[in-house]
């Protein structure tokens, strides 16, 4: 069952989310801003009417070919990634990623999910209709950490991604029972990962 944005509020209540948004953030109120003085319009952020939206930290990771390598996910070299800064303008904070390029980056909060939840993050429509695909990802019952997305730019341009605003929304299934098994219980291998970017291992 798809759980409504009470039952979210109520489990970040008891930790599960961490920082926690209790409503939809779709703007900065000017008080808050340092450059402008009108509210600063973003990609909304925080509880939704039945996920939650996570926000970007200011870390994130693009492919680069300037040492070209086979990418092999089973024997990932961290030469084929390269960091890169956010750019600064005004109240806004993004990085540019190449055309039909692929990026990383972590959320802001960090997850501890229940032993009967279930989790699948799906991308942001504003975003999916600029070209800008969020994978589809999983996150299993016991999975606790900061979660590490993958952005990829569609098109021939080059695309913003923002930090600090939503990336993408977290739907929450109530299982019928408790998992057997947990991710925390099988020792997975993105289990505890902190708020920077882990590569792919096996």
């Amino acid at each position: 069952m798809l759980l409504s944005d009470t039952s979210i509020i109520e489990l970040a209540s008891n930790g599960m989310i961490h920082p926690f948004v209790n409503k939809n953030i779709r703007a900065i109120p000017a008080a808050l801003l340092k450059e402008s003085l009108e509210p600063l319009k973003v990609l909304s952020f925080g509880v939704s009417s039945c996920g939650y939206d996570v926000r970007l930290a200011e870390k994130f990771k693009v492919f680069s070919n300037l040492k070209p390598k086979i990418i092999d996910p089973k024997r990932f070299d961290s030469e084929c990634l390269a960091d890169v800064e956010v750019t600064v303008d005004g109240d806004e904070k993004y990085i540019v990623v190449p055309p039909n390029s692929y990026a990383l980056g972590v959320t802001i909060e960090y997850f501890k999910i229940p032993r009967d939840i279930g989790v699948i993050a799906v991308g942001k429509s504003t975003y999916a209709r600029a070209g800008i695909i969020i994978n589809v990802t999983p996150i299993e019952p016991g999975f606790e950490g900061h979660v590490v997305i993958e952005i990829s730019n569609s098109t021939p341009l080059p695309a913003r991604v923002y930090a600090n605003e939503g990336i993408a929304q977290f739907l929450f299934f109530q299982l019928d029972a408790p998992c057997d098994v947990s991710y925390a219980d099988k020792g997975g291998k993105y289990q505890d990962q902190g708020d920077i970017i882990t590569l792919p291992k096996v």
